[in-house]
C-alpha cells in the first residue's frame, strides 16, 4: 500500500504553504501533484518545482496516472499528493486511491461559488463530491496551515 502521508485541496497547488509548512510538518519527502493540466504543462510544473523544499521530490500526474501507479509507489516514498479540486479527490478515491483524510486548504471565490470558511469558496459541485467523499469513509478537514486549528466542516454543507 503506498505511503500517502495527506492529501490537500489547493487550488495554487504547490506554493509556499505546502512547500515550507505542510511537507515539513507531514516529514513528505514526495509531492504528488494530481491534476490533469498541470501534467502537461512543463512551465508550470517548472515554477513548482522552484517551491518544492530542497531533498523532496516533485511528480506531475494525470488523475488517471496517479490512480494507475500509486500502487507501484516504494514505501520510502512519503506522499503528500495536492490536487486542485474536490472533484479530482473523489476520482481518485473511486479509482482506488487509498485516501484516508484530506486536507481543505485554498479554494478560491469564483462565479457561482460561495465563502464557506476563511479560505474556502463552494459551489453545489464541490458540496456533492465532500459529501461523497465522506460517504467513502474519508476524513475532511479544513485548515490553511498546520498551526491553526482546524475549522467545522459542516460549514460545507450550511
Amino acid at each position: 500500500m503506498p505511503n500517502i502521508l495527506l492529501t490537500r485541496i489547493d487550488n495554487r497547488l504547490i506554493h509556499g504553504q505546502v512547500a515550507t509548512q505542510w511537507s515539513s510538518f507531514l516529514g513528505a519527502n514526495l509531492l504528488l501533484v494530481a491534476n490533469d493540466e498541470v501534467s502537461q504543462n512543463t512551465m508550470r510544473q517548472g515554477l513548482m518545482d522552484m517551491a518544492a523544499p530542497a531533498g523532496t521530490a516533485t511528480r506531475y500526474f494525470s488523475v488517471q496516472k496517479t490512480i494507475d501507479i500509486i500502487h507501484k509507489a516504494s514505501d520510502k516514498q512519503k506522499i503528500f499528493i495536492i490536487c486542485e479540486n474536490p472533484q479530482d479527490v473523489l476520482k481518485l478515491v473511486e479509482g482506488g486511491v487509498p485516501l484516508k483524510k484530506v486536507n481543505i486548504g485554498n479554494m478560491h471565490m469564483a462565479e457561482g461559488k460561495r465563502q464557506v470558511a476563511g479560505s474556502v469558496a463552494v459551489d453545489d459541485s464541490d458540496v456533492a463530491a465532500f459529501k461523497r467523499l465522506q460517504e467513502l469513509g474519508v476524513e475532511l478537514e479544513i485548515r490553511r496551515v498546520p498551526q491553526e486549528s482546524t475549522e467545522p466542516v459542516a460549514k460545507l454543507f450550511a
